[in-house]
């Protein structure tokens, strides 16, 4: 029913059954009614716990259970976003890792959202990950993490509204949203790695292995399309909604400078365009939170337009940041982002080091 009426949409038959004179008649009606559950119509400030490019190594991942103590620990965190790269770039995307990802990930007492990295797919190509298939892995981690289309990870679970719900890209369990304090929030899967367009196996030595440009860039492709859909959707929601602003989760750092020393960035291309038009068309502040270069910052990185990626013209109510990954220090630092709707900017954030 959702693919007839959207999501969130319920149709329900209402009859009635009356006596006259000479029969019993039989009328009523059809009523449409819209209540998602994925929303949630108070305006109370919310904070979000954001990660990001971790667990990095042995000594992260032995980590790991007290950075999701410290979490569970904090006060007032309403839920939990991984904005990808569970894993580093030069080691093993087997399935026995992904398996204790996924049972940590159980460990958070709220809600958890994730959107993969290209460190556990697309670069699982390389030698010393495995020489994986990486399409095979993106099936991998769909199947395992999320298993229920629509619901969060996380101790206690909730309802996302997920792009697979959408017949023309019931893939796409990954792309999420939901709304709260009178913001929209969303997931999209963009990713590093030129958004995945960069040749498998270019470290080979086997002879065995050999890239498959069809497959890889009919993956991109897919996936760019449903991107681009799903950005349209949140700010489509947001704008029917009354929405203060909108946050955004991926993976990638589409202005990392090196993708541009690289010529490795047209995978963005469509996406930074759009992102531009439809913030600018917003006229609200707009907030894109990514990890991927691994180094906390803060900018605007179209408040000039953008040359590269052919955007004319300041897009002033974007704000950008990177979250603090890899092992850039020693332990996973996370950030409390704090959302409230009554102030001009509505977003903040603290940086909780460890």
């Amino acid at each position: 029913m959702a693919g007839i009426l959207g999501p969130g949409w319920y149709l329900l038959d209402v009859q009635a059954h009356y006596a006259t004179d000479a029969e019993t008649v039989e009328g009523g009606q059809l009523l449409a009614m819209y209540d998602p559950s994925w929303v949630d119509t108070t305006a109370a400030t919310v904070d979000v716990a954001v990660i990001g490019d971790t667990p990095y190594g042995a000594a992260q991942l032995a980590d790991l259970p007290n950075l999701i103590g410290a979490i569970n620990g904090a006060a007032g965190i309403s839920r939990v976003v991984h904005v990808g790269d569970i894993k580093s770039g030069s080691t093993r995307c087997d399935d026995s890792y992904f398996a204790q990802i996924s049972a940590a990930f159980a460990t958070f007492t709220d809600p958890l959202v994730y959107t993969p990295g290209d460190n556990e797919w697309t670069d699982c190509h390389r030698a010393n990950n495995g020489a994986y298939d990486p399409v095979e892995r993106l099936d991998a981690i769909r199947k395992l993490f999320f298993p229920i289309a629509g619901r969060t990870l996380g101790g206690v679970k909730k309802d996302v509204l997920t792009q697979s719900d959408i017949p023309a890209f019931g893939t796409f369990v990954e792309n999420t949203l939901w709304s709260e304090a009178q913001v929209t929030f969303s997931a999209l899967h963009i990713i590093g790695s030129n958004n995945s367009l960069l040749p498998w196996y270019t470290d080979d030595t086997t002879g065995t292995k050999v890239d498959d440009p069809a497959r890889r860039i009919a993956e991109e492709t897919a996936r760019d399309a449903a991107n681009l859909d799903w950005l349209e959707r949140t700010f489509d929601l947001a704008t029917r909604q009354g929405s203060k602003a909108v946050a955004l989760f991926i993976q990638a750092d589409m202005w990392d400078p090196a993708i541009f020393t690289a010529g490795q960035y047209n995978g963005f291309t469509a996406t930074v365009r759009r992102l531009a038009d439809l913030t600018r068309a917003f006229a609200k502040p707009v907030l894109l939170v990514n990890g991927d270069s691994h180094v906390f910052k803060v900018d605007n990185p179209l408040a000039a337009g953008d040359v590269l990626y052919g955007v004319a013209g300041a897009v002033p109510n974007l704000t950008r940041v990177i979250v603090q990954g890899s092992t850039t220090t020693p332990l996973t630092e996370w950030l409390r982002l704090k959302v409230d709707p009554a102030t001009p900017a509505v977003f903040s954030w603290v940086r909780n080091p460890r």
